[in-house]
């Protein structure tokens, strides 16, 4: 029986660990659903298109380098900086919450083992948190 746990961020382990692309999309599916049934998320669901076909696949192509996988995003959108990509966005602490709000319960639904859910939250806050210090500093 194979080893169920690994050491996460390490090479592609987070990347299986989430399923790979098909998990990652599923999650990324979940989010969005949050983001437009929570009132928390009012907010921040109008700062996106009323369609999110091309939003849910930017974070999913996003999601996939940032936790190990192939580089889809790069490959179809080109190069970017998380907290720039969004600077020109009102994001503090309220919207910051609400956004880390809906992919909690994304990840809670998800068939990740329990360390890895706690261990990709942790890791989701520090873009959330470099995205509102750059749409707040003068």
């Amino acid at each position: 029986m194979q080893e169920k746990s690994c050491e996460y961020g390490v090479g592609d382990n987070s990347y299986k660990m989430a399923g790979e692309l098909p998990g990652i999309a599923a999650l990324v599916d979940e989010f969005y659903s949050n983001m437009s049934a929570f009132s928390e998320s009012k907010k921040i669901r109008s700062m996106h298109p009323k369609d999110l076909s091309v939003s849910r696949q930017k974070l999913s192509y996003f999601l996939s380098a940032w936790l190990g996988g192939p580089k889809l995003y790069s490959q179809h959108f080109g190069s970017i900086s998380i907290p720039f990509a969004h600077k020109h966005l009102s994001v503090g602490v309220e919207e910051r919450d609400a956004w880390l709000l809906c992919m909690q319960k994304a990840v809670e639904v998800q068939a990740f083992e329990a360390p890895f859910k706690v261990y990709l939250m942790e890791q989701l806050a520090v873009p959330a948190e470099r995205i509102r210090l750059a749409c707040n500093s003068a």
